[in-house]
Parts: C-alpha cells; sequence; structure tokens
C-alpha cells in the first residue's frame, strides 16, 4: 500500500483525534471526533466554545489522527489545515449521530457548526519506522 492509501486507510478508520488551535499566541489542543471526505476533515461543535472563537482570529489548526495506542511504531498523521466555518444544514445532517445528542438537539441545533478542515499539508508519521512521508492532497 503506497503513502496515499495509507493515509486514506486512516481517515477512514479512525474518527478521534487532536486538534490545536491558537488562544492569546500558545497552542491550544483538544480531543476531537472527525469525519472525512477525502482529505478534508470535519468536526462539530458549539458556535459558544473558545475553539470557534479562536478560530475565527486565527484559521489555522494541526491535527494529529490514527494513533491506536498499540505501542511505538503505529502510524498516524499530522495534519496541517485552513479551518471554515460552516452551517451547512445538509452537511450537518450527513455527519449528525447520536453520539452528539448530549450536546445538540439534533441536526437542527442552532448551536451547532461544522468546522471544515481543508487540509495545507498531511504528513505519514511512524510508517513502519521511516521518516515522515509528506502525501500529495
Amino acid at each position: 500500500m503506497n503513502a496515499k492509501d495509507s493515509a486514506l486507510k486512516i481517515l477512514k478508520e479512525s474518527f478521534v483525534g487532536t486538534m490545536a488551535t491558537i488562544q492569546q499566541n500558545k497552542p491550544n489542543s483538544r480531543y476531537m471526533t472527525f469525519f472525512s471526505d477525502e482529505f478534508t476533515l470535519y468536526t462539530a461543535t458549539s458556535k459558544q466554545t473558545e475553539k470557534v472563537d479562536e478560530l475565527e482570529e486565527n484559521p489555522h489548526t494541526h491535527v494529529l489522527i490514527g494513533y491506536e495506542g498499540k505501542g511505538m511504531g503505529d502510524d498516524y498523521l499530522d495534519i496541517e489545515g485552513t479551518v471554515s466555518l460552516t452551517d451547512d444544514q445538509e452537511l450537518k445532517k450527513k455527519i449528525w449521530n447520536d453520539h452528539m445528542k448530549p450536546w445538540f438537539s439534533g441536526p437542527d441545533d442552532p448551536d451547532l457548526i461544522i468546522l471544515k478542515i481543508t487540509p495545507d499539508s498531511v504528513r505519514l508519521i511512524n510508517k513502519k519506522g521511516k521518516p515522515p512521508t509528506e502525501i500529495e492532497i
């Protein structure tokens, strides 16, 4: 399997990763649940969160996804991207799932917003001890 296929497999099988934003000129990371369409990532959040305020001020993010904690050498993705906020109703319905119920009443909840992460760079890390591989996107 080539590096691009490995990266797409990670995105297809992994849903939880870390997402960093900038808060008062310092990194601020948190775990998020991601959905992907090729290399574009989507994650749901509340319009009232600090991350939304941070992204409105600085739309750049860093995401780590795919590490399963099985040990040294697990492959994962290192993604730098630019975030846009969207209220697209069809997209909200597409990514809605019951795990979101503790935070939102449903895909029509007015507080629900989707963060769309367009990758600027994607690197495959720890692929069988090889150096990081830049993925052509």
